[in-house]
């Protein structure tokens, strides 16, 4: 354990001035693609139950995994859709479970101009990602680590660009407590072609997580903090800034507090174990920062539910990723396992 947290430190040190919110090559990293995910507010770190789940926690593929199947389809924003598959096979009980997965990101289609403003005919671009992960548990105790490694191609008009990234996650998890905790580093990786001559950086991100699960209520928590290897990840939203009669405007400042709760993402969802769950997650980024002074946007809200129907189950979650428009995920599971 000494060595994990030896690894995380090192990290956050040398990413302290790391940036957030776009300003990294493949950034859609960052973005679920599973419902599951998305309705308990968009960064969830200890469902283990969902075949999805090891692409943003490696540390949770296990043996229970084995011949799930999962396709997700993200109707983002726009003519922007994204997508996901995932599957884990227990290739045998000494070795473990092996998971893979692929997402995607189709941006649209773009009309192309040169610099006199003269259209060139139209354009697309898109982000893919290809990832293989493991996860071991260590001997006679509840703890598990796991790795991804990741493949990354994107594409915008001619120009390309190749990456390489690696997860790693730490999870506490037993059968017999109520609770379970977990810290994850994602996306530690280098721009291996870039688009023109300058490299860009990943975007690297270092969480914590944890659940709990009541005893005598059929609801089970989830906590996330994430962006630990930034602390100021808050911006001022200009819509909160006052002007008086005399013209002279206010800006809304950032302090401790304001900048900390962003941070902070939480989710839970009721009949956890049951065929049919409810879910709902608030992501305190996501409001501070789409939240609009005169209207209304339930920024940062999210729900969702879950149905079990025999081999196949269906999940669907409902976010706000911009206040003008919803945004909705779908997951469908597939048990290999049953006939």
């Amino acid at each position: 354990m000494k060595i994990i947290f030896t690894i995380l430190l090192i990290v956050s040190i040398n990413y302290t001035s790391a940036q957030v919110g776009g300003e990294r090559v493949f950034s859609f990293l960052n973005i679920t693609t599973s419902a599951h995910q998305a309705a308990l507010g968009g960064e969830a770190l200890t469902i283990n139950d969902d075949v999805n789940q090891p692409l943003w926690n490696p540390a949770t593929i296990s043996k229970y995994m084995d011949n799930q199947v999962a396709v997700n389809y993200v109707n983002y924003l726009t003519d922007v859709n994204m997508g996901s598959a995932t599957f884990a096979h227990l290739i045998n009980r000494r070795f473990g479970t092996i998971h893979g997965g692929i997402q995607y990101l189709n941006y649209g289609d773009f009309i192309g101009a040169d610099e006199n403003g003269v259209e060139t005919g139209a354009f697309s671009a898109r982000d893919l990602a290809i990832s293989v992960g493991y996860a071991y548990n260590i001997p006679w105790s509840n703890f598990y680590i796991g790795s991804n490694i990741k493949f990354l191609s994107s594409k915008i008009e001619n120009y390309t660009s190749q990456g390489a990234a690696l997860d790693f996650g730490v999870y506490y998890f037993s059968d017999d407590k109520p609770y379970s905790v977990t810290a994850v580093i994602r996306n530690l990786g280098y721009q291996i072609t870039p688009y023109d001559e300058i490299r860009e950086d990943l975007p690297l991100e270092i969480a914590v997580g944890a659940s709990y699960k009541l005893y005598d209520v059929p609801l089970k928590w989830h906590l996330t903090l994430n962006n630990l290897q930034q602390w100021n990840i808050a911006v001022a939203n200009p819509s909160d800034n006052e002007t008086d009669l005399e013209g002279n405007t206010t800006t809304n400042d950032i302090n401790f507090f304001t900048n900390a709760i962003r941070h902070v993402v939480i989710g839970g969802e009721f009949f956890p174990d049951k065929g049919f769950n409810i879910r709902f997650g608030y992501n305190f980024r996501r409001a501070a920062e789409l939240k609009l002074t005169e209207t209304r946007t339930f920024a940062g809200i999210s729900a969702g539910f879950g149905l079990k129907m025999g081999r196949f189950k269906l999940d669907y979650a409902f976010t706000k990723y911009h206040p003008a428009e919803n945004t909705s995920t779908f997951t469908l599971h597939i048990d290999l396992t049953q006939k």
